[in-house]
């Protein structure tokens, strides 16, 4: 028996997801071109670049989202291990389609407001498409108050999905 820590054993998906978004996002910070990694309307229907489409999916594009997504990248391989590899496959698969369509559907619809001019980059719709299971499947196995506020063991993980938030 091993023992210590188990990292992606078990995990490949979780292993590919990771390494591809961490060498996509250290690849285009080194040629300083994460900014322009976001897809825009003007990129992806009027020029047609659909290429753009794979890194921005993948790619972070600063270094503290880099390092609290693929956190929570990692830590959310535990589904991957409950539910099988192939099943967890499907789930990226979908989430990150179905994430893609909708902002491109977004960018669509908002082309002609001022509302959004281009969408940040990353693994965002994998990443809280995990919270849902997160939250039902997941149990708090520790409470604690600090300043009088009460906290689980999960609340850390929200945190960390809180700061990656493009929102932030």
């Amino acid at each position: 028996m091993q023992g210590g820590v188990s990292g992606f054993q078990n995990a490949p998906v979780t292993r590919a997801v990771v390494v591809a978004s961490g060498l996509l996002s250290v690849v285009f910070s080194a040629q300083r071109r994460a900014r322009a990694l976001g897809i825009s309307y003007q990129d992806t229907i009027t020029n047609f670049r659909l290429w753009k489409i794979f890194p921005s999916v993948f790619a972070f594009q600063s270094t503290p989202e880099l390092m609290f997504g693929l956190y929570l990248l990692y830590y959310f391989r535990v589904f991957e291990r409950q539910i099988g590899s192939n099943k967890y496959s499907v789930f990226c698969l979908f989430t990150i389609t179905a994430s893609s369509l909708l902002e491109i559907l977004s960018l669509v619809i908002l082309k002609d407001t001022n509302y959004i001019s281009t969408l940040a980059s990353g693994p965002y719709g994998l990443i809280f498409a995990s919270f849902v299971p997160f939250f039902l499947d997941i149990p708090i196995t520790s409470r604690f108050r600090i300043f009088g506020l009460n906290f689980s063991d999960k609340s850390f993980i929200y945190l960390a999905g809180f700061q990656v938030s493009p929102l932030s």
